[in-house]
């Protein structure tokens, strides 16, 4: 499976599942030290991650599109 096509399968996930697994792959990218991490800095690191998001397109240097696009374009590459 590609990464493009296992993005398109968890962004199927409901949202408590989606978070779920974004805690799973924060604390799997250095087990040693993000064990060590409380729930707070782990919010403080997706809050990061939502304002760097947010700058990207401020910037013009990522697009948004509509969900049901999305959605339309995940279900066809599932198929």
């Amino acid at each position: 499976m590609s990464f493009k096509e296992l993005e398109a399968a968890v962004m199927m996930l409901d949202q408590k599942e989606r978070a779920q697994l974004a805690h799973s792959l924060l604390k799997s990218l250095n087990d040693s030290d993000a064990e060590d991490l409380s729930e707070q800095e782990i919010e403080e690191m997706w809050i990061d991650e939502a304002l760097r998001r947010d700058a990207e397109l401020e910037a013009g240097k990522a697009k948004e599109y509509p969900l049901e696009e999305v959605l339309r374009e995940i279900r066809s590459r599932l198929k």
